[in-house]
């Protein structure tokens, strides 16, 4: 039944001249929207020549003190353009540039400022500007055109940033090999001779300097330690002047009762020794009475005796008095300060006082007990008595003798000195009193400048060191200086050094001599390209596509055989009439009337099912398919010359393409009608967009994304792909084998889906034929 359909299909087919020639066009036109397109698209980016760019040079230049070279990057930018093919340059003026943009005459336009030589040279100063280009461009032309001279614009900033490094760098070579020829002139030798005795004496200045600013430092040190102590001096000073100040109050006071308390032993030394004189006097009448009783009463004489000799034993006690007030006197004396020319005499004369003292008072006691052991001789022996009355009476003239000697010498000696001592000691008093006051006012106020004094010095001594540090930094530098100057010149002069020692350092040297020749003697310009472009891009393509043209190829082939089948729904029909039917089973012209009415499935009783209509009238669309598949596979191959490393394999996506694509559209039409046609339509629409054909997949909006999968055109365009640079693992047989996937809801739509909306397909048909418009 299906080959019976399909060869009455290829005999009305190829009736008549008009049959075959549309039948031809069917299968030619969708190669031709392929080819158009492919062709079109083979090289736009290669032929930006035509583009016109304008450009408009207002760079003044700029000329430095430090270079005397003018330099004009604008110049530059213009002379390099002229041999810059990419685009269609047109240099004018600025003006006319940006009105060329607006009126659509250039595509773009780039003016270079007035400034933009000198904003490029400020590189070289700490305040940095941006050079930068105005790129006037218009956008509405053309939608691909802005992306293009976007191009040719970084391609201007890619050619000025190479150019100013290359200019830099050449300038810089340039400049190093005219300084290493200078310095191997006789001249230069000299002035390095020159130099270095200059740097040497530089070092050696900046050097002392530091230590003179080093000493100074630790002058201020120690005279700030001097007003330190100073300070805390005068604080002590202070403190003892007040204590002094005290003391010295208590020493008017004391020197006052000095005097008084010399007055008053004065008068009570002399009121003693009288009294202990006349009581001499009194003891010797006494004696010379009991004595003259010794014959008439030896008792009583014996007991007078006895009671003079207690007295004259308790005089003893004023001996001690006196003496203890001397020696107090003789403590206060030692207590003044010793530059005193009277103290010591003073002292010598209270001594001798006392001494006197001390032999009056062993008088008295000789006396009271030669007048006991008379007491005793009295009663026993008139003679021996007689003897003892001699004796005492001559121990009496002594004692009062030796009284006499200490009452002279204190008058004498002891009591004008402690006068004057008293007088002496007051009149220190007072002047020191009046020093001291001034000495408590001069330190409280040098406490003050000995205080901002230490502050000043630490705050002087800090920045001396600094001074000094940078000295001696400043001493090293020149110092490293000098010692580079003379490894270079040493250098220059290669190994004419004889010492053994300074082999490595001259081969060192004169290695690094070599070096630098060899630098300023290069080709300047092959060093100053590399210089501003030091690292070029190497591209290594990873399944390479020979053009543009060929990278658009499976796009636009896919596309095309989906436009073919569309086509091909279009121009043949889809169903089968009822008379055809008639004549595949052989029943004449017409089905008996029992067959219904009209339409898919009413032969079905004498065997001519719904699936022999589906395949029977889809076998000339395969055909046609095919010859559309192959049309345009193998004109993208031998008349465009698409890349295709493995032809078969292109052949083969082309075939596979035009029958799941001719199948899709196909099915749908059978089920839909005319509707069905529209969603063919509405299908190639969406595959456009969302088959990553043009675009990254992962570049396009994220519904775009997740439809992405289930479109055929994406798995045709990638294992079309596959077949012209070469496919990575499995690639192309997965993508074919998902583009073959297609065919199963297309195929259930068509021979198990259809059947409930045959009824509702034709009830549409008839309205739409109602309207006799549609």
């Amino acid at each position: 039944m299906i080959w019976g359909i399909f060869k009455r299909d290829m005999c009305h087919a190829t009736r008549n001249v008009i049959a075959v020639i549309v039948s031809m066009g069917l299968v030619v036109v969708p190669a031709l929207y392929a080819w158009f397109n492919i062709a079109a698209s083979w090289n736009p980016y290669g032929n930006t020549k035509a583009l016109k760019v304008a450009v408009a040079n207002n760079d003044k230049g700029y000329k430095s003190d430090l270079i005397p070279v003018r330099v004009n990057v604008g110049e530059t930018i213009i002379s390099t353009l002229h041999a810059n093919d990419q685009l269609d340059w047109q240099f004018v003026k600025s003006d006319k540039a940006i009105d060329g943009v607006k009126s659509g005459e250039y595509y773009a336009a780039i003016v270079i400022p007035k400034g933009f030589s000198a904003d490029m040279m400020t590189l070289f100063s700490p305040d940095i500007k941006h050079a930068q280009l105005k790129y006037y461009l218009n956008e509405k032309i053309n939608p691909i055109a802005p992306h293009i001279t976007d191009q040719g614009a970084t391609t201007v900033v890619n050619t000025i940033d190479k150019t100013f490094a290359k200019t830099i760098a050449q300038v810089g070579l340039d400049l190093a090999s005219s300084i290493l020829h200078y310095s191997q002139s006789p001249q230069m030798a000299e002035y390095m001779r020159n130099l270095n005795g200059n740097l040497t004496t530089m070092a050696d200045t900046l050097s002392g300097a530091s230590q003179q600013v080093t000493s100074y430092s630790q002058l201020l040190g120690s005279a700030n330690d001097i007003v330190d102590s100073t300070g805390k001096l005068l604080a002590s000073a202070t403190k003892a002047g007040k204590q002094a100040q005290n003391a010295l109050k208590q020493g008017k006071s004391g020197a006052t009762s000095f005097t008084s308390a010399g007055a008053n032993v004065t008068s009570s030394v002399n009121t003693a020794l009288d009294q202990v004189s006349g009581a001499f006097d009194q003891v010797a009448a006494k004696v010379n009475k009991a004595f003259d009783a010794i014959g008439k009463d030896s008792d009583t004489a014996a007991s007078q005796l006895t009671t003079l000799s207690e007295q004259v034993s308790s005089s003893e006690s004023l001996y001690d008095t006196y003496i203890t007030s001397l020696n107090h006197m003789h403590e206060s004396v030692e207590q003044l300060p010793d530059s005193d020319s009277a103290k010591q005499a003073l002292l010598e004369a209270i001594d001798r006082e006392i001494t006197l003292l001390e032999a009056a008072k062993g008088d008295s006691q000789k006396l009271a007990q030669q007048l006991k052991d008379a007491s005793t001789q009295v009663t026993q022996d008139t003679a021996a008595a007689e003897r003892s009355r001699k004796e005492i009476l001559n121990r009496i003239t002594s004692a009062k003798q030796s009284i006499s000697n200490v009452r002279d010498d204190y008058a004498t000696n002891v009591k004008p000195k402690i006068d004057a001592l008293a007088s002496t000691v007051s009149t220190l008093i007072s002047q020191t009193d009046s020093m001291i006051t001034q000495l408590s006012g001069t330190a409280d106020d040098l406490d003050d400048v000995t205080g901002d004094v230490g502050t000043n010095v630490t705050s002087i001594r800090s920045t001396l060191g600094a001074i000094a540090k940078k000295l001696d930094s400043s001493a090293a530098t020149v110092k490293e200086l000098i010692t580079k100057l003379e490894t270079g010149g040493n250098a220059g002069d290669g190994n004419s050094d004889g010492g053994d020692g300074d082999n490595d350092a001259s081969s060192s040297d004169s290695g690094e001599s070599d070096e630098l020749r060899a630098l300023a003697t290069a080709n300047a310009s092959t060093l100053s390209t590399l210089i501003s472009a030091p690292v070029a891009l190497h591209r290594v393509s990873v399944y390479p596509i020979a053009n543009y043209g060929s990278a658009m190829a499976p796009f636009y082939t896919i596309l095309s055989i989906w436009v073919g089948a569309i086509i091909l729904c279009a121009m043949l029909k889809v169903t089968i009439s009822d008379r055809e039917k008639a004549h595949v089973l052989g029943l004449g012209d017409t089905l008996p009337r029992v067959a219904g009415p009209s339409g898919p499935g009413n032969a079905s009783r004498w065997g001519l099912r719904l699936d022999h209509e589906y395949f029977g009238r889809y076998a000339i669309f395969a055909l046609l398919a095919l010859l559309q598949g192959t049309l345009v596979c193998l004109g993208d191959m031998y008349f465009l010359g698409v890349q295709a490393n493995h032809a078969l394999q292109f052949l083969a996506v082309g075939w596979l393409a035009a029958l799941v694509f001719s199948n899709i559209v196909y099915t749908l039409t059978v089920s839909f009608g005319d509707i069905g046609k529209a969603v063919a339509v509405v299908l190639l629409v969406m595959q456009v967009a969302g088959s990553g054909g043009t675009f990254p997949i992962e570049t396009l909006p994220k519904f775009f994304q997740m439809l992405y999968p289930f479109l055929p055109f994406p798995h045709a365009i990638d294992a079309m792909h596959a077949a012209m640079a070469g496919s990575y693992g499995n690639e192309y047989l997965l993508d074919m084998v998902y583009l073959a996937l297609f065919l199963i809801p297309s195929l259930l739509l068509g021979l198990v889906l259809r059947k409930p909306l045959i009824r509702l397909n034709n009830w549409v048909s008839r309205n739409l034929e109602s309207t006799k418009v549609m």
